[in-house]
């Protein structure tokens, strides 16, 4: 029975979740599966993936081949980085400690990158919403003094209103006093 290690989908239609199971590779996309090795949500960025390392890289010494995403994945994990290790102790190249070692230094370093990456999306993020904030405070200044200038115009208009009303009420009170 060959087995393989593939993406299994869940979710709602324009939201993929996914499990990453190991399953017989004559079966259903969505179908039977032998076991459930973690699982992939590719609507965050970064991705979010939480994989069982030691039951993939166990699959895989048994001989499970992994689907070009599931590859890419696990190779992203670790885990296909852990089982060419446990070849090399296998061998004796090398001592269980040293691909411990090897792992931890590794798993250390990708968590690293990660770390900056998310980093780097809160700071793009932060910078964008400033922008946004400044821009929008800038448009609140501009409607502001606008309406300041057109309440000034009003208001001129109102007194040159007044005035010419006025005055010809005083002409015609002189009017009247000379006669």
């Amino acid at each position: 029975m060959p087995v393989k290690i593939r993406l299994q989908r869940h979710g709602k239609k324009g939201k993929p979740f996914y499990w990453i199971v190991a399953a017989d590779a004559r079966s259903k996309r969505d179908g039977k599966f032998l076991d459930k090795i973690g699982t992939y949500n590719p609507n965050t960025n970064p991705a979010t993936i939480d994989l069982n390392l030691d039951s993939a890289v166990q699959w895989l010494h048994n001989g499970a081949q992994p689907t070009d995403t599931a590859r890419a994945i696990l190779s992203y994990k670790g885990a296909l980085l852990k089982h060419h290790l446990d070849g090399g102790v296998r061998k004796g190249a090398l001592t269980a400690e040293q691909a411990e070692e090897k792992l931890a230094a590794w798993l250390d370093e990708k968590a690293g990158k990660v770390d900056a990456k998310k980093d780097g999306l809160t700071k793009a993020q932060a910078d964008a919403r400033a922008k946004a904030l400044k821009a929008e405070k800038e448009a609140n200044e501009k409607r502001i003094a606008a309406q300041a200038e057109a309440l000034k115009a009003e208001e001129a208009a109102t007194e040159e209103a007044t005035e010419e009303t006025e005055a010809p009420a005083v002409e015609e009170n002189n009017e009247e006093t000379e006669a």
